[in-house]
């Protein structure tokens, strides 16, 4: 069975287990500070290693699924996460726990590069990574739940992610073949470049950057409920459990909305909506202004990311770019929880905040750009358009847009017609050839011959 058929739940659960690590990451880098004989700053540094070696494992394997096989690498991937997760949490040796975080890192790394390539493969690429988010938000808050009622030490959250992989391993049993949903146009072949270079470049940059902000904050804010906010573990527990809770019902908003609004307007206004929240959480004081903003925060970021998602696994059905957007991703995510450390150490969580909420407002515009551009509204009149208001080609060979073919080739211009508009009716104009003088016109009078009129049922 094709994975344009089969359904997507294998393909969930393997994106769960990917994903979890990010997702517990500030319970991670707490129990990390407090349960073993490091620094805020070096805690923070093993989650960036962590998420550094999981973005590798994306920009490693990403041209590689096809060919290994995505049952294969799963498997590989989940089995080296639950080895390497359950070592670090169950040693108190610091270059043990690096190197089980790190090579954790990296089996969560390729789990995920097999499930962006799968959802790329899907009919609706939207669902599928709704479903996912939706899967590992509810794990989350359940782990965010538990987790502070089974006593201190480091080990707990790395060793639930473990369980996790262990748990998924018999879901890659369904996982067969990807298939492209349709041909893939001349040129975009697994070998042969990657279309829209632009687009996907610019959607790479700008999500690390996305990524590099809520993860700054994502990774300390279980220091600001603690210390800024003066919050027990126990309340700043529930208080992410209550946001990823809320964060449930933004992906099943998300999944309900699908593509009614397109990409452009839930990415743009998303994020500049997110940056807000960030700005609040980090100036908390309180369990009233902290628990706002994490519930608004969480409940907009994962309706932002599934759009992120989809939009890159539009750009390939192979699923090239949902896989290196989603490592570049990681490595903002990465990144994240030094950078938040270094900057809350240095300036303060409130300034922190206002600069990483600056940074959100500055991507807004390239981000929203490449969602207008890729998702059906045309640069120029006359584009070339298809149904679904998708453009038909980015490019035709040689590098020429499809909007500048159409627009220099005697299309009209004038308004572009909104999406799911009626099509106009293509016209078949026949143009006759030159005009044949008809011998028989001046043949001699007289009877013709019957043989040279072709009757019923002769060739």
């Amino acid at each position: 069975m094709s994975s344009r058929t089969a359904p997507p739940w294998p393909l969930v659960a393997l994106f769960t287990a990917g994903y979890l690590a990010a997702y517990l990451l500030p319970t991670t880098v707490g129990r990390l500070d407090s349960g073993l004989p490091l620094s805020a700053t070096e805690a923070g540094s093993i989650g960036s290693a962590l998420l550094l070696s999981s973005a590798f494992a994306g920009f490693l394997l990403a041209a590689h699924v096809h060919r290994i096989g995505p049952r294969r690498l799963a498997r590989a991937g989940l089995l080296l996460a639950a080895v390497g997760y359950g070592t670090a949490a169950l040693s108190h040796s610091i270059p043990v726990v690096v190197a089980g975080a790190v090579a954790g890192g990296f089996g969560s790394g390729t789990a995920t590069t097999v499930a962006a390539t799968g959802i790329a493969a899907q009919r609706d690429p939207h669902r599928a990574s709704t479903l996912g988010l939706l899967s590992v938000s509810a794990l989350a808050g359940a782990v965010y739940l538990t987790v502070p009622h089974l006593g201190p030490g480091h080990g707990l959250p790395l060793a639930a992610i473990a369980l996790t992989a262990l748990l998924v391993w018999p879901a890659t049993g369904r996982l067969t073949a990807f298939a492209p949903t349709t041909t893939a146009p001349l040129g975009t072949g697994e070998t042969g470049r990657l279309p829209h270079l632009r687009s996907g470049l610019v959607l790479a940059a700008g999500i690390l950057c996305w990524s590099l902000a809520q993860n700054s904050l994502w990774g300390v804010s279980g220091r600001i409920g603690l210390t800024q906010a003066h919050l027990t573990e126990v309340t700043v527990g529930a208080v992410f459990a209550i946001a990823l809770g809320a964060g449930l019902l933004g992906v099943i908003g998300a999944g309900v909305l699908g593509p009614r609004l397109g990409r452009a307007l839930p990415i743009g206004a998303g994020t500049a909506l997110i940056a807000g929240c960030i700005a609040l959480s980090a100036s908390a004081t309180g369990l009233g202004t902290f628990a706002a903003g994490e519930i608004a925060w969480n409940t907009l970021y994962p309706i932002v990311l599934s759009y992120l998602i989809g939009l890159a696994a539009s750009l390939d059905q192979r699923g090239r770019w949902a896989v290196l957007v989603g490592s570049a991703s990681s490595l903002g995510t990465a990144a994240g929880p030094l950078i938040g450390s270094v900057l809350s150490a240095r300036a303060g969580f409130p300034a922190m905040g206002a600069i990483l909420a600056a940074g959100l407002l500055a991507i807004t515009l390239p981000l929203t750009a490449v969602a207008l551009h890729t998702g059906g509204r045309p640069l120029l009149p006359g584009a070339v358009r298809r149904r679904w208001g998708y453009p038909l080609l980015e490019e035709l060979g040689g590098g020429t847009p499809a909007a500048v073919v159409a627009a220099s080739t005697g299309t009209p211009s004038g308004p572009v017609p909104p999406v799911g508009a009626p099509e106009q009716p293509v016209v078949e104009i026949r143009l006759d050839g030159p005009a044949r003088t008809a011998q028989q016109t001046y043949d001699t009078a007289g009877p013709r011959q019957t043989t040279a009129t072709p009757g019923p049922g002769t060739h």
